[in-house]
């Protein structure tokens, strides 16, 4: 032993007979040199390591891997304001998880001061490399900034589907927005609805694209009978454009939104799902938060988080290109979505 006690890598190597490099290698697991270390060293060492018990100084590893062992977490919305914290927590929730299972620390970059209240991620102050890699989350992504985080050589990926850059695949983990709204538009006529409400945009951000995707898929033939493309308006302006429409199912891309209208529905004496039935596509608020449940499907959110966070690690540490994961929501029967009402049935 050592006057001060400790076990040094030198150490290990006069035990073992092999050079310090040698030591170092085996300790790192270093797959590049696995066949130029003979099995009967590698033995040796690894032999020498468990009688003396030696613990390698985990900074030292690090940095003779070059790495810091800390993941970075964008958001480009602030990810705490009560607006927000449904949305994102889950998803900090996640990664925070598995970070920690993998043994890594987080950072949150808020990024460059907000342009147009929109974050950037670049700038000349740019600190993305004081982390490993980075996890990205958004509801909306900027193009230029994929662009050249796909053009570059630092690990990320996005939570969140998003479109190819040019011929270049974005690494993300998302959810399957179109299979799981297509479900219940399924489940919808399964019930005799003929007239569909839409109450969300068709275009943007990739989940707003899945989403109507899935929706129209599902319909086939059948068009909808109104289509509000604005979300987050007055609660009275949607209804009455929902009733006016003569829909007897609407389709919310907005939880928050059919959370307003259906109270609204209620107050003015309107049953639901009996007089009109409501569907939210992705819930994220907590029941308690609205009073009803209603007929939705769950998003992933922790799943999808920790799915990237592991993602992350492997592009990290074995330079690999990333994939692109969907993940299927669960769907939730609810009370909002019922048989079309018996006067309609009758027309």
């Amino acid at each position: 032993m050592p006057p001060n006690g400790r076990l040094t890598q030198r150490d290990i190597a006069r035990l073992a007979g092999v050079s310090q490099a040698t030591v170092s290698l085996v300790l790192n697991g270093a797959k590049a040199t696995a066949g130029r270390i003979p099995d009967e060293t590698r033995e040796r060492v690894q032999k020498v390591i468990r009688e003396t018990g030696y613990v390698a100084d985990p900074i030292a590893r690090r940095m003779a891997k070059g790495l810091n062992r800390i993941l970075g977490v964008f958001t480009y919305e602030p990810a705490f304001p009560n607006a927000q914290a449904d949305f994102f927590a889950p998803f900090l929730f996640g990664i925070e998880e598995m970070a920690q299972q993998l043994g890594y620390d987080l950072l949150l970059l808020t990024g460059a001061p907000a342009t147009r209240g929109k974050r950037k991620i670049f700038d000349e102050n740019n600190r993305l490399r004081l982390a490993d890699g980075c996890v990205i989350l958004g509801r909306e992504f900027d193009r230029e900034e994929l662009k050249r985080l796909v053009a570059g050589d630092y690990p990320f990926v996005a939570v969140g589907r998003r479109e190819p850059i040019g011929r270049a695949q974005v690494p993300y983990v998302g959810a399957d927005y179109a299979a799981a709204t297509a479900e219940l538009v399924q489940r919808a006529l399964a019930k005799g609805h003929t007239k569909f409400a839409y109450i969300g945009p068709k275009k943007g951000a990739e989940s707003s694209i899945d989403r109507w995707a899935g929706f129209s898929r599902a319909l086939g033939d059948i068009k909808p009978v109104g289509h509000i493309t604005e979300v987050g308006g007055p609660a009275a302006a949607m209804l009455d454009a929902i009733r006016a429409s003569g829909a007897t199912v609407a389709f919310f891309t907005e939880v928050a939104d059919a959370v307003v209208v259906e109270a609204l529905a209620r107050s003015q004496n309107l049953s639901v799902p009996g007089d009109l039935s409501i569907v939210a596509l992705g819930a994220h608020l907590r029941p308690q938060q609205s009073g009803t449940r209603f007929t939705t499907f769950v998003v992933p959110r922790e799943e999808m988080a920790r799915q990237a966070t592991l993602m992350l690690r492997e592009r990290i540490e074995t330079n690999s290109a990333g994939t692109q994961l969907l993940l299927a929501c669960e769907p939730v029967e609810g009370d909002t979505l019922g048989a079309i009402p018996k006067e309609t049935r009758r027309k």
